[in-house]
C-alpha cells in the first residue's frame, strides 16, 4: 500500500515461512555486530551490507534477530542496519527511562554514529510507531517508510487503566515467566506445540517456523523492559498526525491481527485524503 491506499494480495499459508534452508544461518553475525553509545547506554546494532541505507527496528518485546530472515536478501545490494531498541535485546535500558520519543532518539543517534545521513526505515508494531515518529520529527532523514502491523494508530482498547495496574503488580512473575522460557530456547523451539504455545502472540503459525529461527526469537526475548515501553505505546498515538508523514509509506498487516488491520486500514485512509 502506497500513496494511493493500493491493497496488494496476501500471503497465503502455503506461502508461511521460509523455504530450504534460510540465509541468515551462514552469516557470522558476530562479525557485523557494532556497539554504539547513546547517552552512556550501549545500544547493540548490526551492520552488514553496502549501498543505500535501509534500518530495522523491531516491536515490542522484540530485538533485531526478528528481521533474520530480511536481513542477508537486502544486504546484496544495500547496507542493512537492525537495532536492540533501549532496555531488549542486548541493549542496556536507557537512564532516562523508556519513552516512544527517547526510541527516536535513539535511532537517530545510531544513523548518526555510523554515518548514515539518510535511509528507508522499516518498523514492526513498536516499532512502526518509532518509525512513524521518527519521518515526522526529522523528515529528512527518512527517505521511505514500511510500517508492519505499527501501534500507536489509535490506543483505544489497547488495555486499560486497570489492566495495567494489574500487569505492574504481576510484574516480577510475567518477567521471570518469560525468562524462563527464554533461557530454554533451544530446547522449547524443537517441540512444534511449545512454539505454538509461546509465540503465538507473535507469528500467526509458529509451528512452521524452523526450529533454529523460532529459538531466536524466544532467545532473547524475556526482557523487564516490557511493561515500561507498553505504558509508552498505550501514552502516544500518531493517528491524527500520519498525513504529516511525507515521504512514501507502505502499510502491512497480518489477516490475523484484526485491531491491526483495521487501525492500519484508517491510517491509510488518513494519508490518502491528506494527497487527495
Amino acid at each position: 500500500m502506497g500513496r494511493t491506499g493500493r491493497v496488494v494480495d496476501a500471503v497465503t499459508i502455503e506461502q508461511y515461512g521460509p523455504r530450504g534452508r534460510s540465509a541468515w544461518l551462514d552469516v557470522d553475525w558476530s562479525a557485523h555486530q557494532r556497539w554504539v553509545a547513546v547517552d552512556g547506554r550501549a545500544v547493540n546494532v548490526v551492520d552488514l551490507g553496502e549501498g543505500p541505507a535501509v534500518v530495522f527496528v523491531h516491536g515490542l518485546s522484540g530485538s533485531w534477530q526478528n528481521w533474520l530472515e530480511n536481513l542477508p536478501d537486502l544486504a546484496r545490494d544495500h547496507r542493512v542496519l537492525a537495532l536492540d531498541l533501549p532496555g531488549f535485546g542486548e541493549s542496556a535500558p536507557p537512564a532516562a527511562g523508556i519513552s516512544i520519543p527517547g526510541y527516536v532518539a535513539t535511532v537517530a543517534a545510531v544513523l548518526d554514529a555510523l554515518g548514515v545521513r539518510q535511509a528507508d526505515v522499516v518498523g514492526n508494531s513498536m516499532g512502526g510507531l518509532v518509525a512513524a515518529e521518527l519521518a515526522l520529527a526529522m523528515p529528512e532523514r527518512v527517505r521511505r517508510l514500511a510500517l508492519v502491523s505499527p501501534a500507536g494508530i489509535s490506543a483505544d482498547g489497547l488495555i486499560g487503566d486497570r489492566a495495567m495496574v494489574a500487569l505492574r503488580r504481576a510484574e516480577r512473575l510475567i518477567v521471570g515467566y518469560n525468562r524462563f522460557w527464554a533461557d530454554r530456547a533451544d530446547r522449547v523451539s524443537r517441540r512444534a506445540g511449545l512454539r505454538r504455545q509461546l509465540l503465538r502472540a507473535s507469528a500467526a503459525h509458529p509451528e512452521l517456523l524452523p526450529a533454529a529461527l523460532a529459538s531466536e526469537q524466544l532467545r532473547v526475548s524475556g526482557r523487564p523492559a516490557f511493561l515500561d515501553a507498553l505504558e509508552a505505546i498505550v501514552r502516544t498515538s500518531i493517528r491524527a498526525r500520519l498525513p504529516g508523514v511525507g515521504c512514501p509509506t507502505l502499510l502491512v498487516w497480518g489477516s490475523g491481527t484484526g485491531s491491526c488491520r483495521s487501525r492500519t486500514q484508517r491510517a491509510s485512509r488518513a494519508r490518502s485524503r491528506a494527497r487527495s
